[in-house]
């Protein structure tokens, strides 16, 4: 599952590498958003309509908020770095070019938001510093809380699950704004629950178990919790799913993200965080058996090689059956002989 867990984080790297990179939103890319509502009386304006009358826009994307028959949209172009009246000049351009297609007084705008270039760029450095922050912090509480061996595997399997998700969104190209980072946010700390309950489990069943092998004790933990970890995962999916299916816009797009968290996540705890831990033990056995074969698994050859002494075993007399005839048969006299006791001389 560990050699699973690679090619899927390679196939994103190479998608990352194809894709020349992540579809960033505007929140981590300056540019230009706004909400805008086209009148279904006065004029019908699907969103495909509406996608051609702005073609001209580079970095644009376009999607639909609520029931499409209101035909709520909300319009997002990405601005250069140099540009610095690109608000004023693109809110009339956005307005112009609908109103072009579908009337001036169809055309209502509900909402605008624009985020400058240096905002964005201490937004992305935020967004990363605290995701940082966040697994020190586990790192640190799980080894306080378990051992480090645990700890390292925990936090392992939490960037095994944030390459994997951060690889599938690359892939498809989805679009990665403060949702996503909010999604991987909860993403870790749902992983990182369902791994401390097999964690405390293993730990719980060392003092019930004490003769059991490592590998046979893991296999057991992951076993009595599967119930509950399945349970869980498909709970949250549940809600997830319908966020999913009924919401829109941002939310729905947080919903995605955290479909494929909760999968991935739920994978990670079940084939991956106890399978970094009895790999890393393991080699650790080996190296530890390494050393002392060197250290101790043979002696050195030649005159300074240290003596042995040979321990001294006490001569274990023969038994009679095994003696020769004729000490067979001074045994037998012997034996046969009274024992002649001594009188004791009177004293006159």
């Amino acid at each position: 599952m560990i050699s699973l867990s690679l090619i899927f984080i390679i196939a994103g790297g190479v998608g990352f590498y194809l894709q020349g990179g992540f579809n960033l939103g505007i929140d981590f890319t300056a540019g230009l958003s706004q909400q805008i509502r086209i009148n279904p009386i006065g004029a019908a304006a699907p969103i495909e309509k509406v996608r051609q009358a702005m073609s001209g826009f580079e970095g644009l994307n376009l999607q639909v908020i609520g029931n499409p028959d209101n035909q709520e949209f909300i319009v997002k172009v990405q601005a250069p770095q140099e540009d610095r009246d690109f608000q004023e000049k693109m809110e009339m351009r956005i307005f112009d070019s609908l109103a072009e297609e579908f009337g001036q007084a169809n055309i209502e705008i509900r909402s605008t938001d624009f985020v400058g270039p240096r905002y964005s760029e201490d937004l992305l450095g935020q967004t990363v510093s605290i995701t940082i922050v966040a697994l020190v912090l586990i790192l640190l509480y799980t080894a306080f809380r378990f051992h480090f061996i645990f700890a390292a595997a925990a936090v392992i399997c939490l960037l095994h699950d944030v390459a994997i998700m951060l690889g599938v969104l690359v892939v498809f190209q989805m679009e990665v704004t403060t949702t996503t980072a909010a999604a991987i946010l909860t993403i870790i700390g749902y992983s990182l629950n369902d791994t401390i309950v097999i964690f405390d489990r293993i730990r719980e069943n060392r003092s019930l178990l004490r003769d059991t092998d490592l590998a046979t004790l893991i296999n057991t933990s992951i076993t009595q919790s599967l119930g509950r970890t399945i349970l869980t995962s498909l709970t949250t999916l549940m809600a997830v799913v319908s966020i999913y299916i009924f919401g829109t816009g941002e939310i729905r797009n947080f919903a995605l993200n955290m479909i494929i968290g909760v999968v991935v996540g739920t994978y990670s705890t079940i084939f991956i965080a106890s399978s970094i831990v009895l790999g890393w033990q393991r080699a650790i056995e080996r190296r530890r058996r390494a050393i002392e074969l060197k250290k101790f698994g043979r002696l050195p050859a030649g005159p300074s090689a240290p003596k042995v002494e040979e321990a001294k075993v006490p001569a274990i007399e023969a038994p009679a059956a095994e003696k020769p005839d004729s000490e067979r048969a001074a045994i037998a006299v012997t034996r046969s002989q009274p024992v002649r006791k001594k009188r004791k001389k009177k004293k006159r």
